[in-house]
C-alpha cells in the first residue's frame, strides 16, 4: 500500500533545490512541537503499529544473527554477545524514541551491519579491548564530523538519484530474497507471498488487515503449523551489560576507525535519508550525524559497534500510512526495542527459533515498496548515467581499506556524472540559481 494521496507533496531540500542553499542552523530545528503521549495515541493506528512491529522484527532477527555469528567467530563471550545485543537494541531504540518524538518524522536508528561484517576479520588478529577502542574512537569521530556540519554540506552536493541508485542496489538482495526463501522452503514463505498479493490486490480486505501485516500472520501459522519453531530452552533472560576496557592501539584505529566512520555517516545514515525524502520527510542531516556519534560512544560501553540512521527499517515504517502520522510507527519500533533490549538474550534465542525463509520473505515483502520507489528516483530523469555506475559498483561488492562498497559505488557514479553528464549537473545549478563552481 502505497502512502496516503490526501498527503500534500513535500518540499525536500537536497541537492538539486533551492532550498538546499538556504544558510541553516548547525543543529536543524524541529519544526513543529515535540509529540507528547496524547498526540501518539491520537496519531497511533493500526497500520504504524504494524510498521513499528514489522520494523522491530527485522532489526531483531536478522541482524542480529550477523552481529552474533561475527561475535562468535571472534571468540567473543556468551556474556560479551550478550551485552553487544543489549547495546544495539537499547541505543536504537532510545535514538529512535528521542529523535521521532522531537521531530515528528520516522528517524529509525540502530546499528551497523555493514561496520559488523567488516569486524570480522579485525577480530581474529585483534584482541577485543582492541577493537572496543576503534569503537570508541569511531563514536568521537563521528560526533566530531557532525558538529563541523561538513556531513551535510557533502550530502547536498550529491544528486538525490545517484544516492538512490546506491540505495536500490543495498536494498535489490531484499526483493531478490523473497524469490530465494520461497524456492527454499514453499511450505512457510509461498503463503506469505500470496497474503500480500491478496491484500494488496483487494483495497477492502487491505484496508481491514494492513497487507503486511496480515504476510506476518500468515507466517506465523506457517511456521507453527509446519513444525519449524524450534525454542531452545533455558539460559539468560534479563541483559547484563558488560564493560570491556578499552585498549588504544595504533594497528586497530588505522584499520577500523575511519571505515566505521564513513560506512555510518555516508553509507547507512545516507541510505536513511534517502529513503526518508523520498517518503517526503525532511531529516536533519547534521543531528542524525551528532546522534550517532552520541549513540555509538554509549554502545561502545557495552561493548557494541557504532549506532547509525538505518535505510531498511526506515523504509518498513514509511512503507504505508499518512505521513504526519509515520513517526507513531518509529515510536512502537523505539519502545519495543528497549524492551527487547532488556530481554535481549531470551529475544535473541526467540527470533533464532523461527526458519530464516520467514524472515527473508517478510522483509523483502515489506521492502518493495522502498525498492520500487528508489528505482523510479535513480532512473526517471536526470544522472541515469551515474546512478548507472553507482548501481553497478554498489552491487558488485567491490571493498577498498575495509570501506562497503556502497560508499564506492557512490564516489565512482559521482565522479563519472560530473565528467560525462555536465548538462544535467548545469541545469541543477541553473536550478538553485547559482552558476557552477560557487
Amino acid at each position: 500500500m502505497l502512502p496516503s494521496r490526501k498527503d500534500p507533496p513535500a518540499v525536500v531540500p537536497h541537492a538539486g533545490t533551492a532550498a538546499a542553499h538556504v544558510p541553516q542552523p548547525l543543529l536543524e530545528r524541529p519544526g513543529v512541537r515535540p509529540a507528547g503521549v496524547r498526540q501518539v495515541f491520537r496519531d497511533l493506528g493500526l497500520p504504524y503499529v504494524s510498521n513499528g512491529v514489522i520494523g522491530l522484527i527485522f532489526s531483531a532477527s536478522g541482524p542480529i544473527a550477523v552481529t552474533l555469528a561475527v561475535g562468535a567467530a571472534g571468540g567473543l563471550t556468551e556474556a560479551q554477545l550478550a551485552s553487544w545485543v543489549f547495546g544495539i537494541l537499547f541505543s536504537g531504540g532510545a535514538a529512535t524514541l528521542v529523535m521521532s518524538l522531537l521531530y515528528r518524522q520516522p528517524l529509525g536508528f540502530a546499528w551497523s551491519i555493514p561496520g559488523t561484517v567488516l569486524l570480522g576479520p579485525s577480530l581474529q588478529h585483534l584482541s577485543f579491548a582492541e577493537v572496543v577502542g576503534a569503537f570508541f574512537t569511531s563514536g568521537l569521530l563521528i560526533l566530531a564530523l557532525g558538529a563541523s556540519g561538513v556531513v551535510r554540506r557533502i550530502m547536498a552536493v550529491v544528486p538525490m538519484p545517484i544516492v538512490m541508485a546506491m540505495v536500490a542496489a543495498v536494498f535489490l538482495k531484499f526483493g531478490t530474497d523473497i524469490v530465494i526463501s520461497t524456492q527454499a522452503n514453499p511450505v512457510v514463505a509461498a503463503p506469505m507471498v500470496v497474503a500480500f498479493l491478496v491484500l494488496t490486490a483487494v483495497p477492502a480486505l487491505g484496508r481491514r488487515v494492513p497487507p503486511v501485516l496480515g504476510t506476518l500472520v500468515v507466517g506465523c501459522i506457517a511456521v507453527a503449523a509446519s513444525g519449524q519453531f524450534s525454542l531452545q530452552g533455558g539460559g539468560q533472560v534479563l541483559a547484563a551489560p558488560v564493560f570491556t576496557l578499552p585498549e588504544f592501539t595504533w594497528a586497530a584505529q588505522l584499520e577500523l576507525v575511519v571505515p566505521l566512520a564513513i560506512t555510518v555517516l555516508f553509507v547507512q545514515n545516507g541510505q536513511g535519508i534517502a529513503v526518508l525524502r523520498a517518503a517526503g520527510h525532511n531529516p536533519p542531516v547534521n543531528v542524525f550525524a551528532i546522534a550517532s556519534g552520541a549513540f555509538s560512544l554509549l554502545n561502545a560501553c557495552c561493548g557494541a559497534v557504532s549506532a547509525c540512521v538505518t535505510g531498511p527499517t526506515n523504509a518498513l515504517m514509511t512503507s504505508t500510512g499518512t505521513r504526519q502520522r509515520q513517526y507513531t510507527a518509529a515510536v512502537v519500533f523505539g519502545v519495543l526495542a528497549v524492551a527487547c533490549a532488556l530481554l535481549a538474550p531470551a529475544l535473541t534465542r526467540l527470533m533464532l527459533a523461527t526458519p530464516k525463509e520467514f524472515i527473508l520473505a517478510l522483509g523483502g515483502i515489506a521492502m518493495l515498496r522502498a525498492l520500487q520507489q528508489a528505482f523510479v528516483t535513480a532512473f526517471a530523469s536526470a544522472f541515469t548515467l551515474g546512478s548507472l555506475v553507482t548501481f553497478v559498483v554498489t552491487i558488485s561488492g567491490m571493498s577498498l581499506f575495509n570501506i562497503h562498497p556502497a560508499f564506492w559505488g557512490l564516489v565512482c557514479g559521482y565522479a563519472v556524472s560530473r565528467l560525462l553528464e555536465r548538462a544535467d549537473h548545469a541545469g541543477s545549478w541553473r536550478h538553485r540559481g547559482q552558476p557552477p563552481g560557487k
